[in-house]
């Protein structure tokens, strides 16, 4: 599987971005797509998840300011933002958790991550 994220960019204070997690390849294999973030010296913090089944998840650091959502028809997944905060500045990961089986019935769980995108919020 592979993943495309987009919708970085510069934005303001209290301003909006839209993320975008598109992904191509063998997409019946995706068990859930997350949103995670790194900041150079950090380690990579996850942000926003969701299922196939439609259970979602949120850092709390970002719980009443994101949404997650995905369309299906398209294979991509949406990280909405409000309120954005300087600290919420990083770049931004998608990672897809994939479960799939070997011709021999063996499941293979791995996962696969975005090149990312970067999240500037200027105070």
């Amino acid at each position: 599987v592979q993943l495309q994220a987009s919708g970085g960019g510069l934005v303001q204070a209290g301003g909006s971005l839209s993320l975008s997690c598109a992904a191509s390849g063998n997409t019946r294999s995706i068990r859930a797509i997350g949103w995670y973030r790194q900041v150079p010296g950090k380690q990579r913090e996850m942000v926003a998840g969701i299922t196939n089944g439609g259970s979602v998840n949120y850092a709390d650091f970002v719980k009443g300011r994101c949404t997650i959502s995905r369309d299906n028809a398209k294979n991509t997944v949406y990280l909405q933002m409000n309120s954005l905060k300087a600290e919420d500045t990083a770049i931004y990961y998608c990672r897809a958790d994939l479960l799939y089986y070997t011709d021999t019935g063996e499941p293979i769980v791995e996962a696969s991550w975005g090149q990312g995108t970067q999240v500037t919020v200027s105070s």
